[in-house]
């Protein structure tokens, strides 16, 4: 799963932590990890808000697209 990668490497270059990120989602560490992992499936809405957060189109963060935006 490409989009796997993407969040963790976005998450990684923007220097945040798992914390950070699952705060500014509104949900908890843990549940974020899965996300990470692929053990749960990203929300839509949480899907969104991470674009938004890093900046960057859906397609690119779901691996559709490489260019960002």
């Amino acid at each position: 799963m490409k989009y796997i990668e993407r969040m963790r490497n976005l998450r990684e270059d923007a220097d945040y932590t798992q914390e950070y990120v699952a705060y500014y989602l509104g949900t908890s560490q843990t549940m974020y990890a899965r996300y990470e992992r692929g053990a749960n499936e990203l929300p839509i809405h949480h899907l969104i808000k991470l674009c938004e957060l890093y900046d960057v189109s859906t397609d690119y963060l779901l691996g559709l697209k490489d260019k960002k935006k």
